[in-house]
């Protein structure tokens, strides 16, 4: 199993797009463009939903016209239709991400349909990417828990994700957007899914909403997954899942895997000053740790028992 690990950031869209006030169009492409020298596999820029929606992200075109891009770096925006599809197909967007959930009721909070529609209208923005030679990802949000129903059946979650395969998607990514997984349901769920789907690319995105962000990520790891999702500072958290909070943070991720011997190709010092900056933009502390105390060895680090 190779120890190259891939990592997607999705906090200039994942995170910033709950926040109360709105981040200047300069400063999210001065973030992407230090993000684009740290050594990410890719970075989810935007979404191209409508700025009614999702007022924060309404500068979607002109953040991706402002960025200096690295050939090296996939740049990728969330799609919620046909017409969001055909923005981002002008903006020249590298991938297109697709989101639905696995849970009836958080779909229809979440999207306003049901999952048989929402199935249906990402199909249609999946034939356009097709035509148009764009990789799409589909991302199955409560892939191991609603905030409405509880428990999510796994063999759901392969059911859509063979639904999405069948329709020639290029992955998917399995989502705890509620943050009610934990590393045994990790580890089946990954093997099965593995197993059942070996040409399909998968990707794991996990929120600490209880403290087990990294615990899950490493149960993935050993289960074979060597993609994740992950957000500078932890910033994000999804606004219909009560109490949820942010993604695991990139940087923790980073350093807990480069302390492994994992090769992430990443720049710890350029996520730290990221992480920084997103603290900065936000006006307020983020969750990560890391860039607290530092990372272990350094001399920021804590020599208390």
């Amino acid at each position: 199993m190779s120890s190259r690990v891939r990592i997607n950031e999705v906090v200039t869209r994942d995170g910033f797009q709950s926040e109360p006030r709105f981040i200047p169009t300069e400063d999210k492409i001065a973030l992407v463009d230090l993000m684009s020298r740290a050594g990410y596999h890719a970075i989810e820029v935007t979404s191209f939903t409508s700025p009614k929606a999702i007022p924060m992200l309404a500068d979607a075109e002109a953040v991706m016209a402002g960025i200096t891009r690295n050939p090296a770096v996939e740049y990728v925006a969330l799609i919620p239709n046909v017409r969001g599809a055909e923005r981002a197909l002008k903006a020249n967007v590298d991938a297109f991400n697709l989101v639905m959930s696995v849970s009836e009721s958080h779909n229809r909070a979440n999207l306003r349909m049901s999952r048989d529609e929402s199935c249906t209208q990402l199909a249609d923005v999946i034939r356009l990417a097709h035509d148009a030679g764009t990789p799409v990802n589909v991302s199955l949000s409560t892939s191991f828990g609603c905030p409405f129903e509880g428990a999510v059946n796994p063999e759901a979650v392969l059911e859509w994700a063979g639904r999405f395969s069948d329709l020639g998607v290029r992955g998917v990514s399995l989502c705890d957007t509620t943050g009610m997984a934990d590393p045994g349901s990790v580890s089946r769920l990954c093997h099965d899914a593995r197993d059942r789907f070996p040409g399909l690319a998968l990707t794991l995105h996990f929120h600490n909403t209880r403290g087990m962000g990294l615990a899950n990520a490493l149960a993935a790891l050993q289960a074979g997954i060597r993609e994740f999702d992950a957000s500078l500072g932890g910033l994000g958290g999804c606004p219909y899942a009560p109490g949820a909070t942010g993604n695991i943070c990139t940087e923790e991720l980073v350093h807990m895997l480069q302390l492994m011997g994992y090769d992430t190709g990443m720049d710890l010092s350029l996520l730290l000053e990221g992480a920084a900056r997103v603290e900065s933009l936000a006006g307020r502390q983020v969750p990560s740790q890391l860039l607290r105390a530092g990372p272990a060895g350094s001399p920021r680090a804590s020599s208390c028992a």
